[in-house]
């Protein structure tokens, strides 16, 4: 195959920025991602098979149960599980990643969260540290995701969020019941509520239409191509260049180094199970944190005898995501009016500066329910089967709400994604071995969180409420999967530097969450946008007169 520039390994969020940005900057680029490229026709709207975690299957990938993960639970024990259960922490794989059927919120990080540790201090047996970026060095990076890829909302009635230099290009969608149920309500408490920054078109934007407000949104691809990811909008642009070539239904195996220890491409099985090499100046790793970790863990040469950029055992450690909890209110009045996406109206006030918590998370309404979603969010002794149980559907479904929100993890280096010894994928590669769980604090705080959630839901109006909060045996990563390959100066504490590229192979970056030393108290897909944009615009700039050429 014809040598090129820079072979990028995944095309989700990140992955479709940093071709984008690479190819509009002349470089030759190849964009490799696993998956297929869906669109909303190949996705029939069923309610049990998209919601990922069902013994169904995945809508978005992985297709099938050829790439099994080991869990090891809080006992020591191994368990082989497959795309299909939920301790396989599933995201999408497919063109788009995450960002074809996701929430959309587009949250920026607080400047606090880049200064965990100088902020809170680190709570012993925790691995909390300051990023060596900071909020600032974001910002015009937060500005380009939200008019690039197109975000709408409001946020001048949050006096919580970091400086910005203009608002959001589109205005926020009309507010729903649940909006006009929970203003006034968390307005009484001495709440700030707001409309939540969502990545999806308010308006026609970018040759788009506006989102159509079905019910069918989280877990599902966007019929009228209003939700906004690397799909419908970086991708087709890098491959309008002329410069990028995406290739699809491609496994990587691993990065290839030279003797002297820098990469000169990659191989990978193609559509058609052949292995392959693409040989690159550059190889850019932007495959979420599992299997980013995992990829450098199986690269492994004379000089990489642990894996490329293990050199001090970092690769895979600190593994985090998000604890959510929250609350479900019961009504004597209807609360639910089946106009999507649902999730419409947040606070940020509990994120940060609570005495003897470090750090919080910001609480929104849920997405909109499903009937299926009704099911297990009933009132405490609903009976599970029979006539008591449909009549329980029949009066709740429509008069339950949710308020939740993602409580920012507290890392452990004991978080971790390793090799596993003896179970292998269906390409013969070791699979990830995911272990440990989040500091205990996080778990405190959740529990704070839920609380703080009742309490908006019982001054709306609520008659009964429920809270959810939970201590589970696994590090909560899915969807918000982050900080494997974390960013740092110190090469013993983190495996790329500010710019994302591998300490110890310089034309070697990981772009994507895996970097994120913290994961904040939000979504982080805005935030893994910004660092792509970010990392891309260092890479361009020092892409002449550099020897990333080999």
């Amino acid at each position: 195959m014809k040598r090129v520039n820079a072979v990028v390994v995944g095309a989700g969020a990140a992955g479709g920025i940093v071709a984008r940005e690479l190819a509009t900057a002349g470089l030759s680029v190849v964009l490799l991602e696993r998956g297929k490229w869906y669109t909303a026709n190949d996705c029939r709207k069923d309610d049990l098979r998209n919601q990922r975690t069902t013994v169904l299957g995945n809508a978005f990938g992985p297709e099938d149960e050829g790439n099994p993960r080991v869990w090891v639970d809080s006992r020591g024990e191994a368990n082989v599980v497959l795309p299909s259960e939920g301790a396989y922490q599933n995201n999408a794989a497919c063109v788009g990643g995450g960002t074809l059927s996701y929430g959309a919120m587009a949250w920026r990080f607080m400047p606090q969260d880049f200064r965990m540790r100088s902020t809170y201090g680190a709570p012993q047996g925790s691995s909390l540290e300051d990023w060596p970026i900071g909020y600032d060095d974001l910002e015009p990076f937060y500005d380009k995701a939200e008019y690039e890829i197109g975000v709408s909302g409001d946020e001048s009635g949050n006096p919580f969020h970091g400086p910005r230099r203009r608002g959001l290009p589109m205005p926020p969608l009309p507010p729903n019941r649940e909006f006009g149920i929970l203003e006034p309500a968390a307005k009484r408490l001495g709440l700030h509520p707001f409309p939540i920054p969502m990545l999806r078109n308010s308006v026609p934007y970018n040759g788009r239409g506006e989102c159509m407000r079905c019910r069918w949104c989280v877990g599902f691809a966007c019929e009228v191509d209003a939700k906004n990811g690397s799909q419908n909008t970086v991708i087709p642009s890098a491959l309008a260049t002329g410069n990028c070539e995406l290739r699809t239904q491609c496994m990587v195996r691993e990065i290839l180094t030279d003797e002297r220890g820098r990469a000169r491409g990659v191989s990978y099985f193609d559509e058609k199970g052949r292995l392959q090499e693409q040989l690159s100046d550059i190889v850019v790793v932007s495959a979420c944190a599992i299997e980013s970790a995992r990829l450098l863990l199986n690269s492994k040469s004379r000089l990489f005898p642990d894996g490329l950029g293990n050199r001090y055992d970092q690769v895979g450690r600190n593994l985090q995501g998000h604890h959510y909890t929250g609350a479900m209110g019961f009504f004597d009045f209807e609360t639910y009016d089946d106009v999507g996406p649902g999730a419409s109206i947040a606070i940020s006030d509990y994120n940060h500066g609570t005495p003897g918590l470090c750090g919080g998370g910001l609480l929104a309404n849920e997405f909109i329910r499903l009937p299926i979603h009704t099911l297990d969010r009933l009132p405490p002794g609903t009976p599970r089967w029979g006539a008591g149980h449909k009549r329980a559907m029949r009066e709740f479904h429509r008069r339950t709400m949710i308020v939740m929100g993602p409580t920012q993890q507290i890392p452990t280096a004991d978080g971790r994604v390793t090799l596993d010894p003896a179970v292998e994928d269906q390409w013969g590669l070791p699979v990830a071995r995911l272990s440990g769980n989040s500091h205990p604090h996080t778990f405190e705080i959740g529990e704070v969180q839920a609380r703080r959630a009742e309490a908006w839901l019982k001054e709306a109006g609520a008659v009964e409420t429920s809270l959810m909060a939970g201590r589970p045996e696994i590090v909560s990563s899915g969807q918000h999967q982050a900080g494997t390959c974390r960013m740092g100066d110190d090469p013993h504490g983190s495996v790329v530097n500010r710019n994302c590229q591998v300490h110890d192979v310089d034309n070697v970056f990981v772009i994507d969450g895996s970097v994120h030393v913290t994961n904040g108290g939000f979504n982080p897909v805005l935030t893994i946008m910004a660092i792509a944009y970010f990392a891309s615009d260092a890479l361009v700039r020092n892409w002449k007169g550099t020897g990333f050429r080999s």
